[in-house]
């Protein structure tokens, strides 16, 4: 496969479901392949073998739904070399760039004009030891303007999630500086009681509803 080329899960346009730019309509590119086997993880067909398509192709896809934001997402993205000069070439066609990744590899190489959407994974994922601290460390040491292209996301599955997000929080001041989006595992815990403990805890993080599993079937792909 050629340094232009990646492998492609799916390109498609939807609502943006989660993260401080939810409701908007986008434009996804999700990338195949991923292998960290986070429990709960609700796109495991991201895994199978998908498509590979050239650089400037996918590009093409996407521009044509003319949405205000595309997101680059998985799987997990990082581990393509070829994302990183894709999404500068998205953003030097003056596209609103966002990435989703799992937070397992440093966001170093990014583009600092592409909004960074970071997972923080809880004890109830497995794998909550392969959170990589660097990309928490990039977003604290990040100057202004570019500090602002960091937001962080926790999905909490139950109270020892909820206690591990908030002991991270604190000890970082995490919410002093950026966006922390916090939902629930969709049917693992009532959202009512994720807002119930945040607002007891007067917690500065946004409490968000995964938006597309309430609009279309949770196990629907392409949306």
């Amino acid at each position: 496969m050629s340094a232009d080329t990646l492998t492609i899960s799916e390109i498609f346009h939807s609502i943006q479901g989660e993260g401080s730019f939810a409701g908007w309509p986008c434009t996804f590119i999700r990338l195949a392949g991923c292998g960290h086997g986070c429990a709960g993880c609700d796109t495991g067909y991201a895994e199978d073998e998908g498509v590979d398509l050239e650089r400037e192709e996918i590009i093409q896809r996407a521009l044509t739904f003319q949405a205000p934001f595309i997101e680059i997402t998985g799987g997990e993205p990082l581990l393509q070399p070829a994302v990183y000069p894709l999404m500068k070439l998205l953003c030097d066609r003056d596209q609103k760039v966002l990435l989703e990744t799992g937070g397992f590899i440093s966001v170093e190489k990014v583009d600092k004009r592409v909004h960074k959407i970071i997972d923080l994974k809880p004890p109830s994922s497995g794998v909550a030891q392969q959170n990589n601290p660097d990309n928490i460390r990039l977003a604290l040491e990040a100057e202004l303007p570019h500090r602002h292209t960091f937001e962080f996301k926790i999905v909490i599955a139950g109270k020892e999630d909820y206690e591990w997000a908030t002991s991270l929080l604190h000890e970082h001041r995490l919410t002093d500086s950026f966006t922390v989006m916090m939902g629930v595992a969709f049917g693992k815990l009532d959202p009512a009681e994720l807002a119930e403990w945040m607002l007891r805890d007067q917690l500065r993080a946004r409490f968000q509803l995964q938006l597309h599993k309430y609009l279309w079937n949770p196990s629907r792909r392409g949306v």
